[in-house]
């Protein structure tokens, strides 16, 4: 039966009410029969055929689309510091990886897939460092740090979302500060466009402007193999004047209007469409031409990207009984040498936390989702890993695991996937992917707190940052303590444990590093990690008893951790590094928000680099003592 164009599919084809009933026994059952593998899904066994993409035929065959399936709009998208949101309160965010520079000499920007390059507010070249400072590049000939100076500043008038660094070329995504959007029934206007510049930077002292792109839409992600940058911007989809406004792209030399008959589309409802552009620059070569592609999707949420394919993201529900079923919409789309080729889409049951959660690997794609909250059939959430072949069809899964548990973190390496699900306590799951038709879950470890982020630490280890708990006295929760630090060993993969945990500060204690990877620094050769930390601490004279868990600390330090860590020690700190230099700075300044924050940390040979927005500091990694202090205002 189609379903807003899906098929539904089992083991053999099946009717929407055989779904629904195995929809309620699965219900019934998934209580009684949780085992080492999880609990009984409903949705174990159910798949969803969906057709390719098509492409329209005319303009008017795609106004008419729109005006058919386009569903009221009370979800119509706006913007938001935090990123699209939607109008009923809830939000998509792309929040937001293991890379060892070849060299040794310098530390590069902590990704997610070799070779596949993310933006950053900082890089490195291992002599100079470009540092964004809100709408402003600054250049700092870093190396030796004895004689670090500002080289350079690029004003530019736009806020500065993020660059990319690939030899002498610095490639720029300015963003429009502000973006509004008015009723699209009232045919009201929308001013929505990314900016994206590549500098000639092999004069430093001199930056000089290559090319210019202009694209409709809000940035959305962007990564860069190769010589090639990859962008993509959402566009909504909506109505000016009773005409549907097309999304443009624009250099110096040519302006392409999207063509309708060049749009990708779905044949299926959505609360808002919006416009997915993907563009594709060569940064080394300005004369050649850019290549894109646009397809007409739900608001694009989530980005996957590997040395060969693109995979975007977007929630979708399917409506069985009366009843919506959530789940996600994976667009694959290739991308070589800057030619980009829509593949296929499939449908994967649940959501995602995350990049993370998504991983290929030897032509396979896994994915990690959480499913459920259907109180009126009685379900609880639940978290599960689905395998997919190249043509994006379900092959295997492993689903029920951790019922009513929220999924905090996934890691994908080689044959094996982490899972890291919070209650009260922190299962950490350890999965074997290693048949591809029959995943199964090895081992987990249960131990207090949980883990926001998960990296590599060897094959057989991994580090874990996230937040200490203690359970509650007041139901069936845990309270959140201070940031903890975990090595876990997983050699033993039917027994994972931690070999070793540190906890910085009490119960407010925060950390960039819990929401953003790419602030995380860490050097296995050198014992090197190193993140910034809020540290709340709690003064104990305040009680007069015992301190209560849910009791927050006052705030007392901001600034880099440096952390020792080996498989054959215990995690200890080094020291730590600070741009606030007294009492009152920090009491003025709104900490992370601070000019002075340290927002990331990096490495050239023997000098480690604490970077935020005021000022870079240079220490020695041998003692950590104080090389220079470099202002950049």
């Amino acid at each position: 039966m189609n379903l807003f164009g899906f098929q539904l599919y089992g083991n053999k084809r099946k009717t929407v009410s055989t779904a629904f009933i195995t929809f309620v026994i699965g219900i019934s059952l998934g209580g009684v029969m949780w085992h080492f593998s999880g609990v009984y899904s409903p949705y174990s066994n159910l798949s969803v055929d969906i057709d390719p993409l098509n492409k329209f035929t005319t303009y008017d065959e795609l106004k008419i689309f729109l005006e058919t399936n386009s569903k009221n709009n009370i979800y119509y998208p706006y913007l938001t510091r935090e990123g699209w949101s939607l109008m009923d309160g809830t939000s998509q965010p792309e929040i937001s990886g293991f890379s060892q520079s070849s060299t040794p000499d310098f530390s590069v920007t902590n990704i997610q897939v070799e070779g596949v390059d993310e933006a950053d507010q900082v890089k490195t070249d291992g002599e100079y460092i470009y540092i964004v400072i809100e709408k402003t590049i600054v250049i700092v000939k870093a190396y030796p740090a004895e004689d670090a100076l500002v080289v350079s500043r690029l004003e530019l008038n736009q806020t500065i979302s993020g660059i990319f660094l690939n030899g002498d070329k610095l490639a720029v995504f300015l963003v429009e500060p502000e973006v509004y959007y008015s009723n699209p029934g009232d045919n009201g206007a929308i001013s929505c466009e990314t900016t994206i510049q590549v500098y000639n930077v092999s004069n430093r002292t001199s930056p000089t402007l290559d090319r210019r792109v202009i694209i409709d839409g809000y940035y959305f992600n962007s990564r860069m193999i190769g010589d090639y940058v990859y962008v993509i911007t959402n566009y909504p989809a909506y109505f000016d004047k009773n005409d549907v406004s097309l999304p443009t792209i624009q250099s110096e030399e040519i302006k392409v209007e999207i063509e309708a008959s060049n749009i990708y589309y779905s044949n299926y409802s959505e609360a808002f469409y919006t416009f997915t552009n993907i563009i594709a620059f060569n940064i080394q070569d300005p004369e050649e031409m850019f290549s894109y592609e646009t397809f007409l999707i739900g608001m694009a949420c989530h980005l996957y990207v590997s040395p060969n394919n693109i995979y975007i993201v977007s929630p979708r529900y399917l409506e069985i009984d009366s009843e919506q079923v959530s789940g996600s919409i994976v667009h694959k789309i290739s991308v070589q040498n800057g030619e980009i080729t829509y593949l296929t889409d499939g449908f994967i049951p649940g959501w995602i936390l995350n990049q993370f959660s998504m991983d290929e690997y030897k032509g396979f794609f896994r994915i990690a989702t959480t499913s459920g909250h259907t109180p009126q059939r009685g379900l609880s959430s639940m978290n599960n890993v689905y395998i997919l072949d190249a043509n994006m069809i379900i092959v295997g899964r492993v689903e029920g695991i951790a019922p009513d548990e929220d999924l905090h973190s996934a890691r994908f390496m080689g044959n094996k996937c982490y899972l890291v699900t919070f209650k009260k306590v922190d299962p950490l799951f350890v999965i074997d992917l290693s048949d591809s038709e029959n995943p199964i879950i090895l081992g987990k470890l249960k131990i207090p707190g949980y883990s926001d982020y998960l990296h590599p630490y060897d094959e057989t280890h991994l580090i874990g940052v996230g937040k200490e708990t203690t359970e509650a006295d007041e139901g069936d929760f845990a309270w959140y303590q201070g940031v903890k630090l975990s090595l876990f060993d997983v050699s033993d993969v039917s027994k994972p444990k931690e070999l070793a945990k540190y906890e910085i500060g009490d119960r407010g204690t925060d950390s960039p590093v819990l929401r953003d990877h790419k602030a995380f620094l860490f050097s296995r050769s050198s014992n090197l990690l190193v993140l910034p930390v809020l540290v709340a601490k709690i003064d104990p004279d305040v009680y007069t008893g015992e301190i209560p868990s849910n009791a927050y600390g006052e705030y007392v330090f901001q600034g880099a951790y440096v952390l020792h860590i080996s498989l054959n020690d215990d995690i200890s700190v080094r020291g730590r590094i600070t741009h606030l230099d007294n009492d009152d700075l920090l009491k003025s300044g709104y900490y992370f928000e601070s000019k002075y924050a340290v927002k990331r940390a990096l490495f050239i040979n023997d000098v480690l680099y604490t970077i935020s927005d005021a000022i870079i500091k240079m220490n020695s990694l041998d003692n950590l003592n104080e090389i220079n202090v470099l202002e950049l205002l």
